[in-house]
């Protein structure tokens, strides 16, 4: 969202990966642009742990999904901010109803997270030389949380780009996207190979119910992740 200064384009990515349907797809589309990419994940605390997990099996999967890319992915990195997770307490953390609060944002808004997210991020990739952060932010089917938003987004960029006195990229290809347009994107860019790779191994049940298995994929079918991405599913769907 920052203007690269640069004359040549970015060859390089890091994608801020959780291993959910947003930031599996985020992935491939960055494989289908840089010449090098590579993931970080973040431990803070999640109740849904599993996501750890679905990480793994998502990255495994990507290089059969899209053989095309497979030598462009690379290494994995994890970041543990389980104190951050204790100081930002949520009903993504903590044993807490999933309700909306006086602010009317859901209790799953884990305060700055996205925020803190991008920090460590952009430091890691400065340190490994990677030109464009790549994120699953998206304020159009979202569940309202502030530092979704575009305006976030931009904001984080220039202070990322004052603070290391450097341009700081933040590429949010989901941003103006339904989740319907979502698994569309991911069938135009993997076909039914990612698709399938996507229901069957990514995880955004906030609940971490992996037992449940739906057609879109695996949740427990109740939580706002799982309505979004069941509905947008359904929209997907019918359209085709």
């Amino acid at each position: 969202m920052s203007v690269i200064l640069e004359n040549t384009p970015p060859t390089s990515a890091l994608v801020l990966f959780s291993g959910g349907q947003d930031s599996a797809t985020c992935l491939a589309w960055a494989l289908e642009r840089f010449e090098r990419v590579e993931t970080v994940g973040f431990d803070y605390g999640q109740r849904h742990v599993v996501e750890m997990q679905a990480r793994q099996a998502v990255r495994d999967g990507m290089r059969k999904a899209l053989p095309q890319g497979a030598d462009r992915l690379g290494d994995d990195h994890v970041v543990d901010l389980t104190g951050y997770g204790r100081i930002a307490e949520s009903a993504l953390t903590a044993d807490r109803k999933i309700e909306m609060d006086a602010r009317g944002l859901p209790t799953t808004f884990v305060p700055g997270r996205n925020l803190i997210f991008l920090v460590a991020a952009a430091a890691l990739a400065d340190r490994r030389g990677l030109q464009v952060l790549v994120g699953g932010m998206c304020e159009t089917d979202y569940s309202g949380y502030p530092d979704c938003r575009h305006e976030t987004m931009e904001a984080m960029a220039r202070a990322l780009s004052l603070g290391l006195d450097k341009p700081v990229v933040i590429d949010t290809p989901l941003m103006w996207l339904t989740k319907a347009q979502t698994w569309e994107l991911a069938e135009r860019i993997g076909g039914a190979a990612l698709v399938a790779l996507i229901i069957e191994d990514s995880h955004t049940c906030y609940q971490g119910d992996r037992t449940h298995r739906h057609a879109w994929g695996y949740g427990c079918g109740e939580c706002p992740a799982c309505e979004l991405r069941a509905a947008g599913y359904d929209e997907w769907v019918a359209s085709k």
